[in-house]
């Protein structure tokens, strides 16, 4: 039996989680989990898994959500980031799904690590943030990392067993392949992105995520942080990642090796695979996924990103060779952004606009500890939410 703390349970990821664990109650337990601003869901998953604490954003919160438990579940109720951190580390906990979007998840995240936990990765910004500061204190403190975003997911299933971290030519491998779907304006003329919705953003083809997630992958930011974090997950080169659009989102992602082979890791487009590898490494259970049918397969077709059409893709390919500073600005100004273009205060193109300018003024700056990091990153936030506002007066005249 593993004790399970989930890091944003109501999320896409964290509810796929829990699925996940109801198939298999024999073998996890929810310890502990978080939730934001969703109550009303944080409240009928405290009810139906009964966990040991329940972490709320803020004391009125707290308050809130104590009267809407039942009596059957007296988990204890806590507030704030310090709460975070200790149910992330607490010793009773096994393993840790650290599925909370954005910023907010990197310090509960490093918490776990710095436990020596067995940490399931779908924060992707905790490496975007501090990659090397990151890397290095899971290899410090002993902590399993498994990555639970489909593609990298994808990728560590197709690397050899006896993969060196760092080292990808003595494995015999050429270049990992990231794969993407395109997103919903895959097909659109650049000139056409001027004029999209949030909600034509947020209408993805193949995946059910949530609604930052889903613009991210609609400009393909969502790729592009990916591209920082396969840098840092498996130790490789820039040279050495490739993004590779493929529309049906059926092969996940793919390792090219030098004797020309290709292992590709496929199945229906559900996050569920990789929830369940996760949490049963080394072992193969139930994830709850229908098999996928090849003879309904019409076709696999793939396509090279067009930097017209995507241009916060080849920024964040531009920003990880830049360095740290660099991508920490991008992750703090596409958060900024993203919000500000679902509240219709700047235009989906504007993204790439807010995020070249903070990561232009912003990249320079040499950050060796995490203290580092969150005032650069406070500091990106502040010039990003300046872009935004001066360009929704300039909508509003």
């Amino acid at each position: 039996m593993q004790n399970i703390t989930i890091l944003g349970a109501t999320g896409s990821i964290g509810l796929s989680t829990l699925e996940v664990m109801r198939l298999h109650p024999q073998r996890f337990h929810l310890y502990a989990v978080s939730g934001y601003s969703q109550l009303d869901k944080l409240a009928d998953i405290a009810n139906q898994y009964l966990p040991e604490y329940v972490v709320v954003n803020t004391q009125e919160d707290a308050q809130r959500l104590s009267t809407m438990i039942n009596s059957d579940c007296d988990a204890t109720i806590l507030f704030g980031e310090r709460a975070l951190c200790e149910i992330a580390s607490a010793e009773q906990v096994d393993a840790v799904m650290s599925a909370i979007v954005g910023a907010a998840g990197l310090l509960p995240t490093l918490a776990a690590v710095k436990a020596g936990k067995k940490v399931l990765l779908a924060n992707k910004e905790s490496l975007v943030m501090c990659g090397e500061l990151f890397i290095d204190a899971v290899n410090k403190h002993g902590a399993t990392l498994i990555p639970i975003d489909s593609e990298h997911n994808a990728i560590f299933q197709c690397l050899p067993h006896d993969y060196e971290y760092a080292k990808p030519n003595s494995s015999g491998i050429s270049h990992l392949l990231l794969t993407a779907s395109g997103g919903p304006f895959r097909e659109l003329m650049p000139a056409e992105l001027d004029d999209v919705t949030p909600e034509q953003a947020c209408a993805h083809p193949n995946w059910d995520m949530g609604r930052k997630i889903s613009v991210d992958s609609a400009s393909m930011m969502n790729k592009g942080l990916e591209f920082i974090e396969a840098k840092w997950l498996f130790g490789v080169d820039e040279d050495n990642i490739k993004v590779v659009i493929h529309p049906q989102s059926t092969i996940h992602s793919m390792v090219q090796y030098k004797d020309g082979s290709v292992l590709a890791q496929m199945g229906n487009p559900d996050m569920r695979t990789p929830i369940a590898h996760a949490l049963a490494f080394p072992e193969r259970i139930e994830s709850g996924v229908s098999d996928l049918n090849f003879f309904e397969q019409a076709s696999f077709s793939f396509e090279s990103p067009e930097k017209a059409r995507f241009p916060n893709l080849f920024l964040a390919m531009r920003a990880s060779r830049l360095g740290q500073a660099a991508t920490t600005a991008l992750n703090a100004a596409n958060e900024i952004a993203v919000e500000a273009f679902l509240n219709e205060h700047i235009r989906f193109t504007d993204i790439y606009k807010v995020n070249l300018q903070v990561v232009e003024n912003m990249h320079t700056p040499t950050l060796k500890t995490i203290d580092e990091i969150i005032a650069h990153d406070k500091a990106c936030r502040h010039l990003a939410q300046s872009v935004c506002a001066s360009m929704h007066q300039g909508r509003e005249k």
